[in-house]
């Protein structure tokens, strides 16, 4: 296969793995409030809940992520001259953080699975826009590659993270005081 190819698929998947990351927490929060519902309620949305996440997080969001980390190493297999490049260093630095939520999103899972999360909603919330961050910079970091400097990169990931965290605090806010 031709290193186009392999760089079409490594985006399909890179999509793929991205909205089932999205989804999946979103779920996570959902599950955990459906938690603290009165008992006949809580049943039926665990289960469904339970479902859910199952065919999310075993039928697309891991196999998306197995098949972009694949076609990924593909594309530095055709091109190791990839790896002399600064901004694919940090782009890496990026996928391994990724990985890195993927697990903690497996263990997440689990925990729910079993009834047994460890955190609220509002932490599954704001667990939620950390690919949001990660997907924002690795855009930025592979189109613009070394036109930017790296004090405004880390400028904006951090300026976009605190801009998210924020937004969080105030739509709980309004949800506090609309219940």
């Amino acid at each position: 296969m031709s290193y186009d190819i392999f760089k079409a698929l490594h985006v399909i998947f890179v999509v793929t793995w991205f909205a089932g990351l999205f989804y999946i927490f979103r779920l996570f929060v959902y599950h955990r409030e459906a938690l603290d519902a009165e008992p006949t309620r809580r049943d039926i949305l665990i289960e469904q809940f339970r479902i859910m996440e199952r065919r999310l997080w075993l039928a697309i969001t891991w196999p998306s992520a197995v098949l972009t980390l694949g076609f990924g190493l593909a594309m530095i297999w055709l091109n190791p001259s990839l790896l002399m490049m600064p901004w694919m260093h940090v782009k890496l630095g990026f996928v391994v953080l990724l990985v890195m939520y993927q697990f903690l999103g497996q263990r997440i899972y689990q925990e729910l699975q079993r009834s047994a999360p460890r955190w609220s909603s509002t932490t599954y919330r704001l667990l939620n826009e950390i690919p949001t961050i990660i997907l924002i910079s690795v855009v930025f970091l592979v189109v613009l590659k070394d036109h930017v400097s790296w004090v405004y990169g880390v400028a904006g990931v951090l300026g976009v993270a605190v801009v998210i965290a924020i937004a969080t605090r105030i739509y709980k806010r309004i949800r506090e005081r609309e219940a």
